[in-house]
């Protein structure tokens, strides 16, 4: 099998030179150029043809968010931004990024080889694989619908990895306040779910927050789990469901996990719940979302065609996890479906 060639842009010549010499460790991988700014990037994409462009958003000459939105449609190639903590990401995200890592601080020589190999050389692999085609390439906006729920007295949980934070938006831009509690597990790094939750509810019509331990899961609010090395929990406390938020160990590779919180919510809530399942890779949230599925509650995963990694959903629909597979844009109301039947 060949090797994943990549094109590095990075204004930095010290970290540029730095990701370029540590990435290259990697015998699946070949630098085949690097970049300062946008316009060698475009260069080198139309010289090199790479499989997999690594991204700085603070570029000169153009912003690595405008360069995204100008490249896409006329270059469509997977993209991984470094970015420093800035919400500016989610920018990157939604002109057609496919995921991102948090820039490392430079404090050692260690910390810099931890984050090229168990970070940044993850995402690209896992960039090389996705479908292009599936990546979202249009503004947030607010839609309205004229879907309703019957029964909010209900949990929907709902986890996601590559590829994820465009499709939660997809699904909840469609939730209005009648919708039941939502808990969800996005893999994010530390920092941007805060930010990612107030996106989300400055653009939805459910309010969303970052968890907390002991916010309770109410009608027409959505919690995420913070990123770092906290697991989030359903609990029930005096008949009212909650969520908990306790270290714990990574489980299939994350923390937090989804298989966790669906675990949780199989035990806590039963039948009372539905589960949904998106694009991401690996196999995250499977075996949570079978034992919902047995415990009584409704599972819905991303199809094939609209995922960007069928990774995640695959698996469940493997393992028979899976009750309902949806295309993307029908998740909201098939969910909406599902719970006026409970």
């Amino acid at each position: 099998m060949r090797p994943i060639k990549v094109l590095v842009v990075e204004d930095s010549i010290v970290f540029r030179e730095l990701l370029v010499q540590n990435i290259g460790k990697d015998p699946a991988i070949q630098i085949v150029a690097t970049a300062r700014d946008p316009f060698e990037a475009r260069d080198a994409i139309l010289q090199h043809k790479p499989d997999v462009m690594t991204l700085d958003i603070e570029l000169p000459k153009m912003s690595g968010i405008e360069f995204l939105r100008k490249l896409m449609p006329q270059y469509p190639l997977p993209v991984v931004v470094i970015s420093s903590l800035n919400d500016r990401v989610f920018d990157a995200l939604n002109a057609g990024a496919v995921d991102f890592v948090a820039k490392p601080a430079l404090s050692s020589k260690a910390q810099l080889e931890d984050f090229i190999r168990n970070e940044l050389l993850v995402k690209i692999k896992i960039a090389s694989t996705v479908k292009i085609s599936n990546i979202k390439k249009t503004v947030m906006r607010q839609e309205e619908n004229n879907l309703s729920a019957h029964n909010n007295n209900l949990v929907v949980a709902i986890g996601a990895s590559t590829g994820g934070t465009e499709a939660i938006y997809s699904v909840v831009k469609d939730f209005g306040t009648d919708i039941p509690g939502v808990v969800v597990v996005q893999h994010m790094p530390p920092g941007f779910t805060a930010m990612y939750a107030k996106r989300l509810n400055d653009q939805c019509r459910i309010q969303v927050k970052e968890a907390e331990t002991g916010d309770k899961v109410r009608p027409g609010h959505m919690l995420i789990a913070p990123g770092g090395d906290k697991h989030m929990h359903l609990v029930k406390v005096n008949g009212i469901y909650q969520v908990e938020i306790k270290a714990g160990p990574k489980v299939n590779g994350h923390c937090p996990s989804v298989d966790v919180l669906f675990d949780s919510v199989a035990r806590v809530a039963g039948s009372d719940a539905v589960g949904i399942i998106l694009t991401g890779m690996g196999g995250d949230g499977a075996k949570g979302l079978l034992a919902m599925r047995k415990a009584g509650a409704k599972t819905i995963g991303q199809d094939e065609s609209t995922c960007v990694v069928y990774g995640m959903p695959k698996v469940a629909y493997d393992i028979g996890a899976v009750e309902h597979q949806e295309k993307l844009s029908n998740i909201a109301q098939k969910t909406y479906a599902i719970i006026n039947k409970m």
